[in-house]
């Protein structure tokens, strides 16, 4: 079952159009990949090629 992680500065910032973008920090925080390719993925996921570096 995945947790609720509480969202606290530095977890995110907007994009000039509007969205939330997720940070590495909180990344870290939820402790795994969900594989979308986020921009900031400390997991090194890419989507292109669906496989994760580590």
């Amino acid at each position: 079952m995945k947790t609720h992680i509480p969202i606290e500065d530095g977890d995110y910032y907007l994009t000039p159009e509007g969205y939330r973008c997720f940070t590495e920090q909180y990344h870290l925080k939820r402790g795994y990949c969900c594989q979308s390719g986020c921009r900031h993925c400390p997991y090194g996921f890419d989507k292109k090629t669906n496989t994760q570096k580590k």
